[in-house]
């Protein structure tokens, strides 16, 4: 099990390269996440919904993805509330305390899971949530030192000297563990170094003697690496191309699926700007609204920000308009909430661009799809997950077409889209006619499917020489790596 001393340590990232590192020696392997909080996710082979790093980490380890790889998640509605996914299915919303003492109805659920994926591969490569000395979560713990005592599995500890005091991290979050938990830390793995690795030795060997627990490896800062973020946005990898076509999205306090936006951050002529709150909405090409997981509350935060006007008058100077999943929805007339799924009950006034309302259902959709983007007939794929069902006449003109169904809306004069679908700009040829359409005259859009893989393989090389394979090999007790 992986663990780190804080919230984007690395964890992730490390799962993600031992899974493919074990890969590569044609070992069955299956990543593993007993609760994970964000929203960001993907939809499962079985029609579930786990969070998006598993996702990621299961294509590492070549193999399709599974809700057991991610028993719960919690998908944040409020700052104290989130929706409650067990095993793929949403089943309630529990506020911060609720959930805490859910926690032991959820456990036996995350159990399950984990053995079942025991039976079926050679090795698991778990990850934990945040820290594991947060003092006032370890009660029912089943996201770190909780499920690792419960099931008897070694535990690496990374930090990230990036953000400074890396010592301090490593030693202060073993002081905070149990005995039995400390005994459990077999390595430390030290993130994102940059310079001369010699100027580091003095604390390395102190921090072995300090604490008895050797350093498994130092990983380099990896420039513009590129995996798919598990919660936050990474701005690092926005392009600045001046000369490419404009694109902005605002940032919704409940954006959901930002890694949508991956394909364009990495495009050599998408000059891409997220625009967060207090910022205006600056002249553009085409404006994304995005995926919210409250639709409402995030459509009433963008009036707050002055965002729609400014979205009127994009509009009036012959701009494009594009809405995915939630941002579909607002395109709409009228959002209805009647059972209070995202919020509270009632019924919102949309944006009122398209003629179509919407309603929320307890039933989420969820589907992985191929079909074709209609601008231009060209071949599309990816995944829906949403609670809302719209209905109306824009969608006479849908946008893509999924076998028997269609899905999503282009407005008469062509200036507006709109669709349930992610993963919209993954593809070569659906990123370049939806490109075309918002103006830009010859795209040429990289192969994102290869940067991922690229990305994936980065981190798993990083891995291969610079940490102590004879030491994993022995955590995961297998002969060698």
């Amino acid at each position: 099990m992986v663990q780190g001393t804080t919230s984007d340590a690395g964890k992730s990232a490390l799962v993600t390269g031992l899974c493919r590192l074990l890969a590569r020696r044609n070992l069955s392997v299956a990543p593993f996440k007993p609760q994970n909080m964000a929203l960001n996710s993907a939809v499962t082979a079985d029609n579930g919904e786990i969070g998006r790093a598993q996702a990621v980490q299961a294509q590492a380890a070549n193999i399709p993805c599974h809700t057991d790889m991610n028993p719960v998640l919690l998908k944040p509605n409020t700052d104290t509330g989130a929706q409650i996914i067990i095993q793929g299915k949403a089943v309630t919303n529990l506020e911060a305390q609720g959930y805490h003492n859910y926690k032991q109805v959820a456990l036996p659920a995350v159990l399950e899971s984990y053995q079942r994926l025991a039976r079926r591969y050679q090795s698991i490569v778990v990850e934990g949530a945040g820290s594991p000395a947060e003092i006032n979560l370890r009660e029912n713990d089943i996201a770190n030192m909780g499920f690792a005592e419960a099931v008897d599995c070694p535990v690496i500890l990374i930090a990230d000297i990036n953000r400074g005091g890396v010592f301090a991290h490593l030693v202060g979050t073993l002081e905070l563990l149990s005995e039995s938990e400390r005994a459990r830390v077999k390595g430390f793995v030290i993130n994102q170094f940059r310079g001369d690795i010699s100027l580091l030795q003095s604390g390395l060997d102190w921090l072995e003697q300090r604490t008895g627990i050797p350093v498994l490896g130092v990983l380099p800062y990896l420039h513009r690496l590129h995996l798919e973020a598990e919660d936050s946005l990474n701005l690092e990898a926005v392009t600045a191309n001046n000369d490419g076509i404009k694109i902005v999205v605002p940032s919704l306090p409940r954006l959901s699926n930002h890694t949508d936006f991956d394909p364009l951050r990495l495009h050599p002529q998408v000059d891409l700007q997220i625009i967060h709150k207090d910022q205006p909405i600056p002249p553009a090409d085409l404006i994304i609204l995005p995926g919210s997981k409250c639709v409402s509350a995030d459509l009433a935060a963008l009036r707050a920000q002055g965002w729609e006007q400014a979205i009127q008058r994009h509009l009036r100077y012959g701009g494009k308009l594009l809405g995915i999943c939630g941002g579909f929805q607002m395109l709409g007339q009228t959002i209805d909430d009647p059972e209070g799924i995202e919020g509270k009950p009632g019924k919102t006034p949309g944006l009122g661009l398209l003629e179509m309302q919407t309603t929320l259902q307890p039933e989420k959709q969820l589907h992985n799809i191929t079909g074709q983007l209609l601008l231009e007939r060209t071949a599309i794929s990816g995944y829906e997950i949403h609670a809302g069902h719209t209905e109306g006449a824009a969608l006479e003109r849908p946008l893509v077409e999924l076998g028997a169904r269609v899905d999503g809306a282009i407005s008469a004069d062509n200036q507006i889209i709109g669709t349930y679908l992610h993963g919209l700009f993954e593809s070569k040829e659906s990123c370049n006619s939806l490109l075309r359409w918002a103006g830009l005259t010859e795209p040429q859009s990289p192969d994102y499917h290869l940067q991922r893989e690229e990305g994936i393989d980065r981190i798993t090389d990083a891995i291969a020489e610079h940490l102590d394979l004879a030491a994993l090999a022995r955590l995961l007790e297998l002969d060698s790596l």
